[in-house]
């Protein structure tokens, strides 16, 4: 079709988003599939690459589509139903959801227990912590960083079993730990910063969804505290009561 010979006095670039949306709609662009490239968009719609740039931006604000580095622009899978329970396992819950649970390390190092560290982990100010940061995906689709403290001395080299393993859960197993529970969960919303927004392919601007928890072994200890930001766009979560 000729988007040029729409009579109907919209601009260009949103008549070409309107379209590839209710392509999105309709099952022609399928969820977590690569759309055509800008030149043959434009093609496809008799329009310059510089109207197809500004309406695949137009989507990417809505949430519609998500654009991968050196990659292409891909359709946004549904959000993720993520229950909040007192065993919350990210790898069980993407499972569960049809899609592959992937994780990366960012990085991790050693660092000194604030006093609100301290407190929450039940350790002394000042001691030993490794702290991880990781980034966890559904497919190829970035959903969460999250920052994590663990005691060094229960955990020695964390970062490096965090690195094979891929996964909290099978870290914490390789100490020992076969099961495990969420103490506490405290859930606020802030604005991506430029590293997390990076990291989750998020424009600036962006809101996350802000999850600070602790998880304690079957004895109440403390094991692991984290802060994570999920991608608010592409997550709902569920409160279970048990």
């Amino acid at each position: 079709m000729s988007m040029q010979d729409a009579a109907t006095g919209v601009a260009l670039w949103r008549q070409v988003a309107d379209e590839i949306e209710r392509g999105i709609a309709n099952g022609r662009f399928a969820a977590g599939t690569k759309l055509p490239g800008e030149t043959d968009i434009a093609e496809i719609y008799r329009v310059n690459r510089h109207t197809v740039r500004r309406a695949l931006a137009t989507l990417a604000e809505r949430g519609l589509v998500r654009a991968e580095r050196g990659s292409g622009t891909y359709v946004e899978a549904p959000r993720l139903a993520y229950p909040l329970r007192s065993r919350t396992r990210f790898s069980e819950i993407v499972d569960a959801g049809g899609r592959e649970p992937r994780g990366q390390l960012i990085g991790a190092a050693e660092q000194a227990a604030t006093r609100e560290l301290a407190r929450t982990l039940g350790l002394k100010t000042g001691a030993p912590l490794v702290r991880i940061e990781t980034l966890r995906l559904a497919d190829r689709t970035p959903i969460c960083v999250s920052t994590n403290w663990l005691p060094a001395e229960r955990f020695p080299n964390a970062g490096g079993v965090f690195a094979t393993a891929r996964s909290m859960t099978k870290l914490l197993a390789h100490f020992g730990i076969r099961d495990y529970r969420r103490a506490s969960t405290r859930i606020t919303a802030a604005i991506a910063d430029a590293a997390d927004a990076a990291r989750l392919d998020l424009a600036l601007g962006r809101p996350v969804l802000v999850v600070d928890s602790t998880d304690v072994d079957p004895e109440g200890k403390p094991v692991v505290t984290k802060r994570a930001r999920f991608a608010a766009e592409r997550i709902e979560f569920l409160i279970e009561n048990s």
